[in-house]
This record gives structure tokens, C-alpha cells and sequence, in this order.
């Protein structure tokens, strides 16, 4: 009986501890503990600026000032700034950027859920921006009215802008990855630079007016709140299902 005990105690040391379960990978996207009111509120936010641009009279004359005074005082390295932001932040390169910065992330990092979390943030703020503008419809400034109109577009897609929404929902991917790391405070103030830089371009361009940017802030981040939210209760089920292998792909024994 001594020696059975014995061996019982030696085996409990010696036996291999089984690998965690695939659920314990989860990596949670970081949220606001009342994410729902939150993510309200800033909903709310983008309703009363696009309500207040539409029944104030004469708000959207005075806006467009903002735009000709701009357009008035072009140079020629701040314009190659903006047009270059134009086409970084655009649907086009924009949403290829995010498909190969997440498939970086599933095939090198080999974590499929830190991948899809990425990208679904960082397109998390087009998809808001879409569906305010269907929504409120505003035309975009009028580029006859211009003094340098650098890429006039017309349409009623107006507010809030996509792209000022797609830098904004990015700063909030970017972190995340950064999260936990000596490189969360710089990518956070990187982030905020980049997406004011943004803002400030769409309105040099002569495309949106200063709501449609700053409801685009508030827009996006409706949109990444209410994501973390949704993701962190429901996706650690959903990943259950889904075989480590795919999860971290060419993983080593």
C-alpha cells in the first residue's frame, strides 16, 4: 500500500499537463465597462450633430466658409499630404491594408481570433459611417464654390466622412494589438495624431464639412466600443468550435 502511494504521489509529478483548451486563447478586445450605454451615447452624439446640421438654417453656409478659407490657401506639400491620405484612407487601399496586416497577424502570430478581431475593428468604423450616412444623406460641399477643388465629389454621403471613421476604428485595432506592451501609450497618441491628421485632410480637400469629421469620431467609436462588447460575450463560444489548428495555424509540437 506504501508503494502504491508512493507511486501515485511520483506519477502526478511526472505526467504531462495537458495543453490548455482552445477557449483559454481568447483574447478579449478592450472595452469600457458599461460598453452598451457608452456605445449609446456616442450614437446619440452623431444623431444630434446630423439632426443639427439639417435644421439649423444657415449652418451649412458658415461650414463651407471653413473649406473655401482652406481651399484658398493650398501649398504644395500640404497638398501632396492630403491627396496622399485621399488614396491611403480610401475603401480601396484601405480595406487592403487591413486584409494583409490581418493575414500577417494569423500566419506569423498564428492567432486566427487576435486576426479576425483586428480587421473587424479597423472596418468596424466604415461600416458606421455607411449607415449614418444612409441615414442622414447630406450633400457633400459643392466644388463649383471652391477656389482649388483637388478632388470634388458629389454625392449625398456626406456626413459622417468614411475616411476620418476608417483612421479612427484603425487607432482602436492598432491598440489592441499594442495593449499590454511598452508600445500601447505611442500607438495610442500615434493613433489620435494620425486620425486629427486625417480630419484636417478631408476638410483641405474640400469634401466634407467639419461636422462630417467630428461626427466621425464619435461614429467610429460607437462602433469599436459596441464591437468589443458584442466580442468579448460571444465570440469566446464561437471559438470554442472553431480546431486549434486553424486558430494557430503551423504551430509547432
Amino acid at each position: 500500500m506504501h508503494g502504491s502511494a508512493h507511486d501515485d504521489r511520483l506519477n502526478q509529478h511526472t505526467t504531462p499537463t495537458a495543453p490548455p483548451a482552445v477557449g483559454t486563447q481568447f483574447r478579449a478586445l478592450p472595452q469600457p465597462r458599461h460598453w452598451l450605454p457608452v456605445g449609446i451615447v456616442l450614437c446619440a452624439a452623431v444623431v444630434v450633430l446630423g439632426l443639427t446640421v439639417q435644421l439649423v438654417p444657415g449652418d451649412t453656409t458658415a461650414e463651407l466658409g471653413v473649406d473655401q478659407n482652406l481651399s484658398l490657401h493650398h501649398v504644395a506639400v500640404l497638398t501632396a499630404v492630403a491627396m496622399g491620405i485621399n488614396l491611403l484612407f480610401g475603401p480601396v487601399v484601405g480595406l487592403a491594408l487591413i486584409v494583409v496586416a490581418a493575414l500577417g497577424i494569423w500566419l506569423f502570430r498564428r492567432d486566427l481570433v487576435t486576426a479576425v478581431a483586428f480587421g473587424l475593428t479597423a472596418c468596424s468604423g466604415w461600416v458606421a459611417s455607411e449607415a449614418f450616412k444612409l441615414l442622414f444623406a447630406r450633400q457633400r460641399p459643392n466644388a463649383a464654390l471652391l477656389f482649388d477643388p483637388l478632388a470634388p465629389e458629389t454625392g449625398s454621403n456626406s456626413f459622417p466622412s468614411g475616411h476620418v471613421s476608417f483612421a479612427v476604428a484603425l487607432a482602436f485595432a492598432l491598440y489592441f494589438l499594442a495593449r499590454r506592451t511598452r508600445w500601447a501609450k505611442p500607438v495610442a497618441v500615434a493613433g489620435a495624431a494620425v486620425a486629427l491628421i486625417v480630419a484636417w485632410s478631408r476638410l483641405y480637400v474640400g469634401v466634407h464639412y467639419p461636422t462630417d469629421v467630428a461626427a466621425s469620431f464619435f461614429a467610429a467609436s460607437a462602433a469599436a466600443v459596441l464591437l468589443a462588447g458584442l466580442w468579448n460575450r460571444f465570440a469566446p463560444a464561437l471559438v470554442e468550435r472553431v480546431p486549434a489548428t486553424v486558430l494557430r495555424p503551423f504551430n509547432r509540437a
